[in-house]
């Protein structure tokens, strides 16, 4: 039951994390240099819902980051550390996918991407045996 706990810890940071990537994506496209923020917000030239977004996706890293802490109690390092690369693939498809992205698929990053999850993939296949303390 624990193992199942953690990987369902690791999975969830996974998708935090990959909704916060492209959430800050999005806004920042959309959003001036930090540098002109305040500049930006004295002028009302700032959009809420930009500013949600931002706020929006550091909340997610702040809840990734206890998943993965939660995640770490129940998984292996190895393993554990190996899941958080699924986000890079995660990131690439639905960046790739949604048009307001404006990103690329290539030959050349589905198979970095392939290759990314095929070692996943191969760290986990095995049944590791956990080491109680």
């Amino acid at each position: 039951m624990s193992l199942q706990r953690g990987l369902s810890f690791a999975m969830g940071s996974v998708l935090l994390v990959s909704s916060a990537q492209l959430g800050m994506r999005w806004s920042m496209a959309r959003l001036p240099s930090p540098s002109q923020w305040l500049q930006a917000f004295s002028q009302s030239a700032l959009s809420y819902q930009d500013l949600a977004i931002v706020a929006g996706a550091i909340f997610a890293y702040a809840l990734s980051m206890g998943c993965w802490l939660m995640a770490l109690r129940d998984l292996p390092l190895g393993r554990a550390y190996s899941l958080l690369s699924i986000s890079y693939a995660l990131v690439y498809l639905l960046a790739a996918s949604v048009p307001a992205f404006h990103e690329d698929f290539s030959a050349f990053k589905t198979l970095g991407v392939t290759l990314v999850i095929l070692g996943v993939m191969t760290i986990n296949s095995r049944r590791t045996p956990r080491i109680e303390p």
